[in-house]
């Protein structure tokens, strides 16, 4: 079920109908409740994801069980790398199987013999990678004793399965989100009031910035060498809002929604193009997949520890796989090599933890120099988010190269230059809301709190009003759905 669908519309008020008005004494009727949507929402899909999904959570549980009752280090281990190679097995094989089976075909194909390929028609489940980390979170927290296994079946099974963040995150620690099942929460009027207000601004985010940028990144991708170095550059310039609106406004759409249910979700995006070099960028986009890394793969590995050797290593290792976990293509593979030598001169100079605060703390406006290490950052990741989008490798070279035809570059060669223009517009409302709100969590908050209530409500009707005025017609799948 998609959040920008009718069916949504209609599924989340009658929820949390229920969930307040019927299901307000018993905290275990209201995980049972929850379970139940939850499912109901995911196989909306495809029915046959609910028995992958179902089975990843009896593993995990059961594990959690072993590792309770079991003293013995080697067996605790035993139970651990259970939970470890089943799910990742799960994971490679619903998303990488054909990858590597490709992979081998070429590799022996470059060599000058040709087998067959082996490749198998498989679907991919929506939001594996998500909910397999989630359950992983889990295992290896009450393996390390961080987190008692949870003893409430439903309970643990609403965790996995909770809707709104279940498809395509944040990745939600068992630490922070689970023990939230064990408590019977009472509405929270001014939560509830927030949560809505951040919906709000994820939904503008979403259908009117990310799925306008969307039609002229598709236009444009489809055939780069038809266009300018100009009209290039605003293509990867549309695309790095199309993902950033779409990413970060599923993931305000899921913490306000949770919020309506008295649930707290970590942040996930602490607006990252405001960054002022890469590490900065990479403490603020995708956060709970970020940390995920640092927390489960980064610091096992070493972390920073060691000599220098050992952190150059340790951070190449962390980009590179986070840069598989997004998909199947080499392109991403590259993209997180790119970013890890992004990354490299501020690990070596010893600056990658220079910028812990909000740019322009106190102040209106950066200085200059914070404003061209803004723009330098974005420029990076501008770059970086052409191999991202790319359909292979050969044309995001292709693109790239295109991108620096200076002697073609200010030519016109894109013909949909209203719509681009107000496309440009919406980009720039909403860079200049989350300026204004960086120091919060999301751009909404706290929204003209001095303000008349007629004046807020006018404000929210403009913008109810522009999503409904504005939004491509059709329901647009999320892009992280597809990893």
């Amino acid at each position: 079920m998609l959040f920008n669908s009718i069916d949504f519309a209609l599924f989340l008020p009658l929820v949390f109908l229920l969930y307040w008005g019927v299901f307000q004494k018993s905290v275990k009727a209201r995980n049972g409740f929850l379970l139940v949507v939850s499912y109901v929402f995911y196989g909306w899909w495809d029915w046959r994801f609910l028995l992958l999904i179902a089975f990843s959570t009896l593993l995990d549980y059961w594990v959690g069980l072993k590792l309770r009752d079991q003293e013995d280090e080697r067996m605790r281990k035993t139970f651990l790398y259970i939970s470890l190679v089943v799910n990742l097995g799960l994971l490679g094989f619903f998303k990488y199987y054909n990858f590597f089976v490709d992979s081998f075909v070429d590799a022996f194909r470059f060599f000058g013999h040709e087998i067959p390929s082996r490749g198998l028609d498989i679907v991919l489940p929506v939001g594996i990678s998500f909910y397999t980390f989630q359950t992983l979170s889990y295992s290896i927290d009450v393996y390390r004793r961080k987190l008692s296994p949870a003893p409430d079946f439903v309970a643990f099974a609403a965790y996995v399965t909770y809707f709104p963040q279940l498809v395509a995150g944040p990745i939600e620690r068992a630490t922070n989100l689970l023990p939230q099942f064990s408590h019977l929460a009472r509405f929270d009027k001014s939560k509830a009031a927030d949560g809505l207000r951040q919906m709000l601004w994820g939904f503008f985010k979403k259908m009117v910035v990310a799925d306008h940028c969307a039609e002229h990144v598709n236009l444009i991708f489809s055939d780069p060498s038809a266009h300018s170095g100009g009209t290039l550059w605003l293509g990867a310039l549309f695309f790095a809002f199309q993902i950033y609106g779409d990413f970060s406004g599923y993931s305000d759409i899921a913490i306000g929604s949770s919020r309506l249910f008295g649930f707290d979700l970590m942040r996930n995006f602490a607006f990252p193009y405001f960054s002022r070099d890469m590490a900065e960028f990479w403490r603020r986009w995708h956060i709970s997949l970020s940390t995920w890394f640092r927390d489960y793969l980064y610091i096992p590995l070493g972390g920073s520890q060691g000599g220098l050797g050992m952190k150059v290593r340790n951070t190449f290792i962390i980009f590179v796989v986070s840069g598989f976990w997004h998909g199947a293509n080499w392109t991403f593979v590259f993209w997180g090599f790119l970013n890890a030598l992004y990354f490299m001169p501020l690990l070596l100079l010893g600056a990658n933890r220079n910028h812990l605060e909000i740019v322009a703390k106190g102040r209106w406006f950066p200085s200059l120099r914070e404003f061209l290490s803004i723009s330098a950052t974005f420029a990076l990741t501008l770059l970086a988010w052409v191999f991202f989008r790319a359909a292979d490798l050969a044309q995001a070279f292709d693109y790239i190269g295109g991108m620096f035809q200076w002697n073609r570059f200010a030519e016109l060669t894109y013909a949909n230059g209203i719509g681009a223009a107000l496309t440009l517009i919406w980009i720039a409302y909403l860079l200049t809301m989350e300026w204004f709100a960086r120091d919060r969590q999301h751009a909404l908050e706290g929204f003209w709190a001095q303000r008349s209530r007629g004046l807020r409500w006018s404000f929210y009707a403009v913008q109810i009003f522009i999503i409904g005025m504005f939004h491509q017609t059709g329901e647009t799948p999320f892009i992280y759905f597809q990893f």
